[in-house]
């Protein structure tokens, strides 16, 4: 049956054309003619009348749309069937508005393509009128087709009037009906209005209402099917309002009727369709997404411009960074304290917006929190808080009262601790001398040795207050290299007695060599003195104290575990407070609640982190992280250039 009919195939690379002939069309018995070219397949179509063309779209002289619109023009009754290695939408649309029979995107099945080459052989010819009435379908389709994309394409826009305006004209077009509304539920009255309306008068669409209890449309909302009238059965949609065919299709939003989008026939005696139904639920379908879209844009920008607006107006600074620290957020707070101003700074680097060391060393270590001094006097306490997905977070709270506030206490507790130290010392040396001008009962020998323990702890306390006070002012600014091996053996050395009085073990765990540290030696060694003679004095007997140290990163990690008595939860965020101490420690040793004070400053002025972790009953681990000397280095050499 196929030996006599004669397939013309166009394509200018020579494999395909090979591959059509030599390993397809050939094997199944089909005559084949080829042409390199457009106007080639055009000369070879007029020469040798095929019974069918397989012709490629993209060719350099004559496109394979040109050739078939040519060819349906010269032989209407020639199949064309078209190949292509870009697919789309709009190519095919493009194809069988030329009047292509077929259309395939390459790489194409072989049995498929023999399949419909068959099927297209063996279609009867159409009778010129059909034809017309086939190509005036086809063209419909495609019209229908395009508005639809159209529709979809400005759903996206999130312009509500606009794509509601272009559903009901739509609607008019496509369904060929004559007016077109779509009406929305209003929840607190029950009654459906018109937001858009094609062909309706203005005041009836200013002054339409339908009740959901007893209108068409409201029995679409209740039902969420649609509703069909035609000639046969006219129907009133309000007072006087008659008409002859109606169609109400459902807006649905996540299962939810919220309107009705209808067509009608006032005058012309046209029934709807199933077709029109179809196209009308695909409108109605369209109008729901834009209406849902719309919702919910204007829902998240009201609460976008309502967060922006309270991290405007706090008073607290807030920087929103990404992952890449480029600015999100600057708020006005912020931008006063570092000068920037109102420009838009969205997308740019912080540390090219902001050139602040201290922020720029908050944001390139790994810890939370800093204070920030300004070259106006005022400090900040900066908090980093990560933010999944977006980048981090910086909130600056104003302390620069309470900076202020600190030193006038430091300035009090450092004038009245060296005033102190005068009558401290002259009490101390009468008392020494009462012995020697006569001879003093074993009570008053007691007596006077209660009063030297006393002294003896306000001298320490005193001590403490001054050491405080100097941390805290700044005034330790020596600092060098370090050995920091040596550092940790040197106050081993000098602790171990006190452990071995309270037969107490105490190891250490120290790999060589660690990094240096840059730093105070004096504040450095009164620091691991503070901690580990801490563990030794909260240590029962026989106890265990270790001490570990070693390189993580570009720090120096120190760690005093003990078997002591522990620090309840409650407790643990206080105990590097000032005069803080324990229920459970106070009552039973002795301390003036200044020892880890001392400690988180002198930790802090070298710019490391010190914290804690315990359990009552089974010991106390605190661990300190310092940056190593190369570090510190690198970074103010970096400042510097």
């Amino acid at each position: 049956m196929t030996a006599s009919k004669t397939v013309l195939v166009v394509d200018d690379a020579a494999e395909i054309r090979d591959l059509l002939a030599d390993l397809i069309l050939r094997p199944s018995g089909y005559h084949v003619l080829t042409a390199a070219s457009g106007s080639a397949g055009l000369e070879v179509a007029r020469a040798q009348a095929p019974d069918v063309v397989i012709s490629d779209i993209k060719m350099p002289d004559l496109t394979g749309i040109e050739l078939t619109q040519i060819l349906k023009r010269e032989r209407p009754n020639l199949p064309v069937i078209l190949i292509t290695a870009e697919g789309s939408e709009a190519v095919a649309r493009q194809a069988f508005r030329a009047g292509a029979a077929d259309y395939y995107p390459k790489p194409f099945d072989p049995d498929e393509l023999l399949a419909t080459l068959a099927r297209v052989l063996a279609e009867p010819v159409a009778a010129p009128t059909q034809q017309s009435n086939e190509r005036e379908a086809l063209t419909r389709r495609i019209a229908e087709l395009e508005a639809l994309i159209g529709l979809g394409q400005a759903v996206a826009q999130l312009d509500l009037d606009r794509v509601l305006t272009r559903v009901v004209e739509a609607a008019v077009s496509l369904i060929g009906a004559e007016e077109s509304t779509l009406l929305l539920l209003d929840p607190a009255t029950g009654e459906l209005t018109v937001r858009a309306a094609k062909n309706l008068d203005e005041r009836t669409a200013r002054t339409l209402r339908l009740r959901s209890e007893d209108s068409l449309a409201g029995q679409v909302v209740r039902t969420g099917e649609p509703v069909t009238v035609d000639e046969n059965t006219p129907t009133k949609i309000v007072t006087a309002y008659l008409v002859k065919s109606l169609i109400y299709a459902p807006l649905r939003v996540r299962g939810r009727v919220i309107g009705v989008l209808g067509v009608d026939n006032r005058f012309k005696r046209a029934a709807f369709d199933a077709h029109a139904l179809r196209l009308l639920q695909a409108l109605s379908d369209e109008a729901a997404i834009a209406i849902e879209n719309a919702r919910l844009y204007t829902a998240v920008e009201h609460e976008r411009t309502q967060l922006y607006t309270i991290l405007n107006e706090t008073e607290d600074g807030v920087i929103v960074i990404d992952h890449e620290n480029r600015l999100i957020l600057v708020n006005h707070t912020a931008r006063s304290a570092f000068g920037v101003g109102d420009g838009d700074i969205v997308g740019r680097s912080i540390f090219e917006v902001i050139r602040d060391d201290d922020l720029r060393d908050l944001l390139e270590r790994p810890k939370r929190q800093s204070d920030i001094r300004l070259p106006d006097g005022r400090t900040f306490n900066a908090h980093v808080t990560p933010i999944t997905n977006i980048g981090r977070a910086v909130m600056l709270i104003d302390i620069t009262h309470l900076k202020e506030l600190d030193r006038i206490k430091a300035d009090f507790v450092t004038t009245v601790s060296h005033d102190l130290r005068s009558p401290l010392t002259a009490v101390l040396g009468y008392v020494n001398l009462l012995d020697r001008v006569g001879p003093l009962t074993d009570q008053q020998t007691d007596f006077i040795q209660q009063i030297r323990i006393s002294v003896k702890q306000m001298n320490t306390l005193i001590s403490d207050l001054l050491d405080l006070g100097k941390i805290e002012a700044g005034f330790d600014t020596q600092k060098e290299p370090l050995d920091t091996n040596r550092l940790i053996e040197r106050v081993m050395s000098d602790i171990r007695p006190q452990a071995e009085a309270k037969h107490q073990e105490l190891n250490h765990r120290i790999p060589a060599p660690l990094p240096s540290l840059f730093g105070n030696p004096l504040r450095l060694r009164q620091m691991l003195s503070n901690l580990v003679e801490n563990a030794i004095k909260y240590t029962p007997e026989t106890g265990r104290i270790q001490v570990e140290a070693y390189a993580e990163g570009d720090f120096v990690v120190l760690s005093i575990a003990d078997t002591g008595i522990g620090i309840p939860p409650a407790d643990l965020p206080y105990v590097f407070d000032k005069f803080f101490r324990s229920d459970n420690a106070s009552l039973s040793h002795e301390g003036t609640g200044l020892g880890l004070s001392i400690v988180k400053s002198i930790v802090e002025n070298h710019g490391g982190r010190v914290w804690v972790n315990s359990q009552p009953g089974k010991g106390t681990t605190f661990t300190v992280m310092l940056p190593e000397h190369s570090t510190r280095l690198a970074a103010r050499e970096s400042r510097g250039a």
